[in-house]
């Protein structure tokens, strides 16, 4: 669990089989974030990167039907090599607890079916106290989380909570009775450094032997061959214009007859 004076910027995406249309895009996006890093930390000043790589990526599914869409199958087989997958069940609410429970089932057996590699948490150390132990073993049997939003605040006995109000009741955002809300932000609390780490030691680092494979050179000869070319295009400007100042401190030639 990081310490809570240290400052931890952590990257995050949204993605679900609607936003196909982007599907692309959003590989494209992943992509030039590693390009950036890879780009920055093989340059001089390596102080002061900042790392704008995705580290987190909530894959929404649907609630209706049966599981995982084909087009979810295919999309998180694209991601899951570049970035740590989070399934999220959205719209918590339009399901029965039970229906919950064996659509949780249904999707974990799927993703194992098709090989998708999603982000585990990582098992809690021996010298953790039991409290966060018990924290860890509910936060995994709570993959993939059931959620619910809403941006309206309801009145219920004088309190004010986040919620959505049904003829039958209310669902609370924030009630981990109703959904597993908490338990989402729980976990990216206490593992927002293991996200990190996963990114550098594993995507990163796959992203970076791929990048130098590709190109047969390491990205600080492509930085040193591009200074190389501008400099020489520095040059072919300055010769030009040496040139053109030459010509027009050059007298006119006097064609008249003294």
């Amino acid at each position: 669990m990081p310490d809570m004076n240290t400052r931890l910027l952590t990257n995050f995406l949204f993605c679900s089989s609607f936003l196909y249309y982007s599907f692309k895009t959003i590989i494209h996006y992943i992509d030039n974030q590693f390009e950036r890093y890879l780009h920055d930390e093989s340059g001089l000043n390596r102080r002061h990167i900042v790392d704008n790589r995705v580290h987190c990526c909530f894959y929404f599914i649907s609630p209706f039907g049966h599981g995982l869409k084909p087009l979810d199958v295919e999309f998180m087989k694209a991601l899951h090599g570049k970035v740590n997958i989070v399934p999220v069940i959205a719209k918590a609410d339009t399901l029965t607890l039970k229906e919950r429970e064996r659509l949780k089932r249904r999707v974990l057996d799927e993703i194992s079916e098709h090989g998708i590699r999603i982000y585990h948490l990582p098992d809690a150390d021996s010298d953790e106290d039991e409290e966060f132990k018990e924290q860890t073993r509910v936060l995994k049997a709570s993959i993939p989380f059931a959620v619910i939003g809403s941006n309206q605040l309801i009145e219920v006995k004088g309190k004010k909570i986040r919620g959505r109000l049904y003829p039958w009741g209310v669902v609370e955002v924030e009630n981990p009775e109703h959904n597993d809300f908490l338990k989402l932000r729980t976990m990216l609390v206490t593992h927002m450094q293991d996200l990190q780490e996963v990114t550098q030691d594993l995507h990163y680092e796959n992203f970076r032997s791929e990048r130098l494979k590709r190109t047969g050179k390491p990205v600080e000869e492509e930085v040193v061959d591009k200074d190389r070319i501008l400099q020489q295009k520095e040059a072919e400007v300055r010769q030009q214009f040496d040139r053109i100042q030459m010509r027009a401190d050059v007298p006119p030639f006097n064609m008249g007859v003294g």
